[in-house]
């Protein structure tokens, strides 16, 4: 699964890592110097040419929709890169897009023919017209604004359309840069204090459009195309697939740290424990990289200022090797004193990505029980290491395993698997991971584009866990979640607890470029198609695809399935069936699924935590299906002191509720600030607040399981319809081990 990012997050270069994955632009020239300012036109490379001639002949011959390029796929194309390029609508005019009009029908002679001009000419005005405009609005901040009058902003631009001229573009920025102004004035902010604030956000954005490069351009041009085949295609250049490798691995070489953009600095987010930095016992969150030198006696190069990707490209090397970093201590002042760390560079392991368990104790009455919980973040196998026959290969299915052992030791008596905004990842994981929890037999069907079914299971005997079980999933859930998901489901073998999910029924596959050139480079020039070629099918012969998995006792809904699902995209495959697999259902939880239902309802019916959680989710989607703000100070102050009153009445529910789990004084509800403006001790203390705060959803789960425990207890027979084996269950300590086989061509579902 994906989420289509605009080039706006591309700009922000958020959060990234050097010893976790880095989301950053492609590397696709010979030139690894990074430059703080682009010198326009950007122009397009030979390899670039070559790369999107490349991609067409495999999209247009191997997708499993595979269609062609030509005039209608050209507007296809033409429209999804002028939405990443503009998707609020706030660049171009339609005087602009009139310039853009033959292009519309040209783009796939551009590809054909390998003259890239065309849409690096579209990119270029779009740099053009971002600084322009933040120009403007930084001009504006002088006068400041008077917030009397009775107008408002309309923020959600989607189905806007674009400004007819200058003059309408003007308004729509001043309209922008006024409420930018209004909500840093109604935290508390002096009018001196907001100028200097907006004049560096407006400052920073230019400095970080003016970074943007030719690598930026074709990525984002390439990706157009990719996606006008279907929304789970992408290109990704050589960077972007390091990345996306790394986040399936869990592993790479680096020093163990996650970095962040803060101001002209690159900042410590985090120490990832047991890595380099965190051995040398001299890396901390806050410090700042001023500067990086190369081996023991390289030159130091100066990175304030450097994109993000750039300083996490020269972090990161080969193991065993050495990368000096001159610091300036996060308590340290701009004038303070830096400080020059030696690390060694190691395989750093991506724990916080990794499947974790805990132990939930649900007390009913005088009956106490124990529920594990198992959080799987993702299907992850580190393909390359399994292909090369390391028995010791990462995997979420072993991790898992092992984890269900140490469950068992600790005498649960459920298990909850929480998949909960787990996007997807190896297909040949969520087959396997299946197989812990039924004995032998299919897991999912698999058809390619020449319509050929294979049936893919489970052929190892036995289970790691055979007593009752529970999947947890909700609108984040997809792919490789929903193929787990739903066999557990045809099977009979647990209860699929929460929301629908997502609905993304098709299977991707990584398409190296590299390997199909004559190019003699080591460094990879050409990237990687992560290309749909097949799609998957329930064992029961229905599809995930647009309808996702029904859980058999839903919660409520947050209202973001309008916005964010397969069904939201207009390419997306249609729903489709086939005849079901050979497989015997292991048990028939029918049986007790409204009483399970009934208990659920009248427990949640009087449950303080289930209650706020409703209002809050009410609240939520009251916000979000706001399109406009008022520019009046009068109203948005009055707006403001009831949005305060709501959120006070919320946190004291939660105090009662929760206890005392953060300063509640401290706490603002706009405090006007950007992600990138606040202090980052401030932020990961909310953060490290936010993941202690109960979760009434896992902890309900739980209470659902504990009843079905219960029931199986207390009826011997109702036990013997439910649960496979007849009703009797294992909970001896030793799970089942997945072999180290080699693993095929990876299939991802992500």
């Amino acid at each position: 699964m994906k989420l289509r990012p605009s080039l706006a997050l591309l700009l922000a270069l958020a959060v990234t890592g050097v010893g976790v994955h880095a989301q950053s632009a492609a590397d696709l020239t010979d030139d690894s110097a990074p430059r703080k300012f682009s010198t326009l036109p950007l122009k397009p490379t030979v390899s670039q040419a070559q790369a999107a001639q490349l991609s067409a002949r495999f999209l247009t011959r191997f997708h499993y929709d595979a269609q062609p390029l030509d005039d209608a796929m050209s507007q296809k194309i033409y429209k999804a890169y002028l939405e990443s390029l503009d998707g609020e609508k706030v660049f171009f005019t339609q005087a602009d897009l009139a310039k853009f009009e033959p292009l519309k029908t040209q783009l796939d002679d551009a590809i054909w023919n390998q003259d890239l001009a065309g849409p690096f000419g579209m990119f270029n005005l779009y740099v053009q017209r971002a600084i322009e405009r933040m120009t403007y609005a930084r001009g504006l901040l002088a006068k400041g604004f008077d917030f009397s009058a009775n107008e408002s902003y309309n923020f959600d631009r989607k189905k806007a359309e674009w400004p007819k001229d200058q003059a309408e573009l003007d308004t729509l920025w001043r309209q922008r840069t006024e409420n930018d102004w209004l909500r840093l004035k109604l935290a508390g902010k002096t009018d001196d204090e907001i100028r200097k604030t907006l004049d560096k956000r407006y400052a920073g954005y230019i400095d970080r459009v003016k970074q943007l490069d030719g690598e930026d351009a074709f990525q984002s041009f390439m990706n157009a195309y990719a996606e006008s085949t279907d929304p789970h295609t992408d290109y990704l250049g050589p960077r972007a697939a390091e990345n996306f490798d790394i986040s399936m691995k869990l592993s790479l070489e680096g020093i163990g740290a996650v970095l962040q953009a803060r101001d002209e600095y690159t900042a410590i987010r985090e120490v990832v424990p047991a890595g380099p930095a965190a051995k040398s016992g001299k890396i901390h969150v806050g410090d700042r990289i001023v500067a990086i030198g190369e081996g023991a006696n390289g030159p130091m190069v100066d990175v304030i200022g450097w994109r993000l990707d750039d300083v996490v490209k020269h972090i990161r090397g080969k193991k065993d090797t050495t990368v000096r970093l001159e610091i300036l201590p996060a308590d340290a002042g701009v004038d303070g004193k830096h400080e020059l760390i030696s690390l060694v560079r190691q395989k750093v392991s991506i724990e916080e990505q990794a499947a974790k368990k805990k132990v939930i104790e649900i007390k009913d009455g005088d009956v106490s029980r124990k529920i594990g919980v198992i959080d799987l973040p993702s299907f992850y196998s580190d393909f390359g290491a399994r292909r090369e026959g390391d028995k010791d290969f990462k995997s979420a299915t072993r991790d898992v395993a092992k984890l269900l052992g140490e469950l068992k030791a600790a005498g649960v008596e459920g298990v909850v698997i929480d998949l909960r905004n787990n996007g997807g990842g190896s297909l040949a994981e969520a087959n396997e991971l299946t197989g812990l929890f039924i004995d032998q037999g299919p897991v999912v069907q698999v058809r390619d584009a020449r319509g050929e079914v294979q049936v893919q299971g489970d052929d190892d005997p036995g289970m790691a866990w055979s007593g009752p079980m529970a999947v947890l999933v909700n609108r984040g859930s997809a792919s490789a979640s929903e193929i787990f998901a739903a066999a557990i489901q045809d099977y009979g073998r647990g209860l699929i607890i929460g929301q629908p999910t997502f609905g993304k029924g098709t299977v991707q596959n990584l398409v190296d470029l590299d390997r199909f050139t004559h190019s003699t480079k080591e460094k990879p020039q050409y990237g990687e198609l992560k290309m749909t070629i097949q799609e998957f099918f329930r064992i029961n012969g229905g599809s995930t695809q647009l309808k996702g998995v029904t859980p058999d006792i839903q919660y409520p809904k947050n209202g973001d399935e309008k916005d964010f699902g397969e069904s939201t995209y207009d390419n997306a495959l249609p729903w489709t069936q086939i005849p079901p697999a050979d497989y015997k259902p292991v048990a028939d939880l029918k049986a007790y699924l409204s009483p399970l239902q009934a208990k659920h309802d009248a427990r949640t019916a009087k449950s303080p935590a289930w209650k706020l959680m409703l209002d809050e989710l009410a609240q939520y989607r009251k916000m979000r299906d706001k399109t406009s703000v008022s520019l009046n100070f009068a109203q948005r102050q009055a707006e403001r002191k009831e949005q305060d009153a709501i959120q006070a009445d919320f946190r004291a529910r939660h105090k009662a509720i929760d206890g005392d789990v953060g300063d509640d004084d401290s706490v603002v509800l706009d405090d006007g600030l950007n992600a990138n403006e606040r202090s980052l001790k401030s932020e990961l203390k909310q953060e490290d607040e936010a993941k202690k705060a109960a979760d009434p959803q896992l902890q309900e789960t739980a209470h659902i399981l504990f009843d079905a425990v219960g029931m199986i207890k207390a009826d011997p027979k109702l036990a013997a319809e439910v649960l496979p084996y007849g009703g009797k269950f294992d909970t001896s300590s030793t799970a089942a081990v997945v072999p180290a086989t080699p693993a095929p061509t990876p299939a991802i579902n992500h």
